[in-house]
């Protein structure tokens, strides 16, 4: 066992601290408020391999592990936690392609996800099938050499925008089994989108509903054989995890790191904040949770990275952790802020709304507590 970093781990870390701070953080207000996509930012993002951190490098990847993703999503999401959990989404749709697609799929699409001249959205949950992903319904029908899909897809992230969907489709019977992964191009007709949702964070990336009506797509944009698409998309899921985890967890070192200079230098009753014993406490306790909730989030990416039988058990146990511990030390450093934490003029609450959904999404924390009951007590 060891906890300290390599020097390639540092020099990643080092890499993605500096272009946060340098090409997120100083943005990050104004793409909230103005609910702007940053797509300059996310390009010079892959220009630096952070867009197919895990696809190979044959396609423009950078071939890294789920623990060096894990240190690249934490120090990002410092800067901008919105933009780093759509660019965790771009690699998980864009890993789909490359690790389970045939070598044709992945030299038609991956050179341009990995360079993000193609952006892209991973379409799982339907307004009828959220956690309980396996009853979608929207259906691929084979007709010839092309699919014929028909169905929606709900809160996608870079619905409208992407250029490239993995979406998951019935092609057979009911239940995990009968479905299949399939890439849907923008532009393909019969493809299109809803209304922007207004959501209370996650401002910089765009979200709506994908309609698919009879949408032609060739069989050869099949991702994995017919009937693999839901272990595709739980596979998918397991890295997805890891990085909302360590997105949260940026989030929350981000607040306690303001929130600690913030009380160095506030005063109430005639003393600086940080000289109460009762507020010492509780910096203590969010420190001591951080770290426990990360050595957890790494355990689990390097559980990950070795395929080990138990990896799915141990993401889900580090999503639930990082995600609620995350937002709950958001919360904290903001009522540490006092009314100033209420604020837009201070970024702890833009930090709040986008932590947020973390709980939410890639499996709820409620659906985690099943995933990890279930291998327990093998029921």
């Amino acid at each position: 066992m060891d906890f300290s970093f390599n020097e390639d781990q540092r020099a990643i870390q080092d890499m993605a601290r500096s272009f946060a701070e340098k090409e997120f953080a100083p943005h990050a207000e104004v793409w909230d408020q103005d609910h702007i996509f940053p797509e300059e930012a996310l390009r010079k993002a892959a220009a630096l391999g952070l867009a197919g951190i895990y696809a190979r490098e044959d396609v423009g990847g950078s071939a890294l592990t789920r623990l060096d993703a894990a240190i690249v999503f934490e120090e990002l999401s410092k800067g901008c936690t919105s933009t780093s959990a759509y660019l965790s989404i771009h690699n998980m749709a864009t890993w789909m392609i490359d690790h389970f697609g045939d070598d044709a799929l992945r030299q038609k699409y991956c050179p341009s996800l990995t360079s993000m001249d193609y952006f892209a959205s991973y379409c799982l949950t339907e307004p009828g099938a959220g956690s309980d992903a396996a009853s979608l319904t929207t259906r691929a029908v084979r007709d010839g050499d092309d699919y014929i899909i028909n169905g929606a897809k709900a809160f996608i992230s870079g619905g409208g925008r992407s250029e490239i969907y993995v979406v998951m489709v019935r092609t057979g019977g009911a239940g995990p089994k009968g479905i299949s992964a399939i890439v849907v191009e923008k532009g393909t007709k019969g493809l299109s989108f809803g209304a922007q949702e207004k959501k209370m964070g996650w401002h910089s990336q765009p979200t709506c509903t994908v309609n698919f009506e009879d949408c032609r797509v060739p069989t050869s944009n099949l991702v994995g054989a017919e009937g693999e698409g839901f272990k595709i998309a739980m596979k998918g899921l397991d890295g997805g995890r890891l990085n909302i985890g360590a997105c949260s967890l940026g989030a929350a070192q981000a607040c306690l790191d303001l929130t600690v200079q913030y009380m160095s230098e506030r005063k109430q009753f005639g003393k600086k904040l940080n000289e109460f014993q009762a507020l010492k406490f509780r910096i203590a306790d969010m420190a001591t949770e951080l770290e426990a909730a990360r050595l957890l989030l790494h355990k689990a990416a390097s559980k990950v990275d070795a395929k080990a039988p138990d990896a799915s058990h141990f993401a889900a146990m580090a999503k639930r952790l990082a995600t609620d511990t995350g937002f709950n030390i958001v919360n904290e450093t903001l009522q540490l802020h006092g009314g100033y934490g209420y604020m837009q003029d201070y970024p702890i609450e833009r930090y709040l709304r986008d932590v947020r959904v973390h709980q939410i999404l890639e499996g709820t924390n409620e659906i985690m507590r099943l995933i990890i009951s279930r291998k327990i007590l093998e029921t």
